[in-house]
């Protein structure tokens, strides 16, 4: 026993939790990800109706709170005759809500490309979609990997809202144990060092990714 009430049962539950917690997390990034991939080239069509559409898809995501998404993913699919699992309908809002904001955070990056890339790419007598493929993405890539990075924090930290319709990830874990032994300080302290230990890297990482885009931008001027 670590602590009055607390087991080492107890430690492996919220284990399972923040277990169940980084597979959502993947559902959402890969899931998010590809559907983000897929806003950001209609963000930039050359097909107006295309931008608008896309651009209010963005809109009306972003400005709508996961919370929503989630009640709306769980509850009002299950009204339309669809039940879905705590997991799925989790992985559901998260795709959604993840695909806007990388949607976004793509686009910016891709038209962050300086314009002469483009306009050489157009001398080469590149087709639109070779233009993007060997030209413009490489490079956007680059440029985007530190923000996602970045981004995927966040897709960690949201998911603890996945509790709210059943899905015992992390915070759902945590809120069961509390519910038997009522011990919250030593049980969201030990959810606190979950979280730190999955997102502390990340963010690591992204601040390393950031520094070696700066480094390789300024040795490129200087060449």
């Amino acid at each position: 026993m670590i602590s009055g009430g607390f087991t080492y049962a107890h430690f492996e539950f919220l284990l399972q939790g923040a277990v169940w917690t980084i597979c959502l997390s993947l559902i959402a990034f890969v899931g998010g990800g590809i559907a983000g991939g897929v806003v950001a080239l209609l963000r930039i069509s050359s097909v107006a109706p295309v931008r608008w559409l896309s651009y209010l898809y963005v809109q009306v995501i972003q400005g709508t709170p996961l919370l929503v998404l989630l009640f709306v993913a769980y509850f009002g699919l299950s009204i339309a005759g669809l039940e879905l699992s705590g997991l799925a309908a989790a992985g559901i809002a998260m795709v959604i809500y993840v695909s806007a904001y990388l949607g976004e955070i793509w686009r910016g990056c891709i038209q962050s490309v300086a314009r002469t890339q483009w306009e050489a790419a157009e001398c080469l007598a590149l087709s639109r979609s070779q233009r993007m493929r060997l030209v413009i993405l490489p490079q956007a890539v680059r440029i985007a990997t530190p923000p996602t990075v970045g981004f995927m924090v966040q897709i960690v930290k949201n998911t603890s809202l996945a509790s709210i319709v059943g899905f015992v990830e992390l915070v759902r874990a945590g809120q069961l144990i509390n519910n038997s032994i009522f011990q919250p300080f030593l049980v969201y302290v030990l959810i606190a060092v979950f979280y730190f230990a999955m997102c502390y890297p990340l963010s690591v990482w992204s601040r390393k990714l950031e520094r070696k885009r700066q480094y390789g931008a300024r040795s490129t001027l200087s060449a």
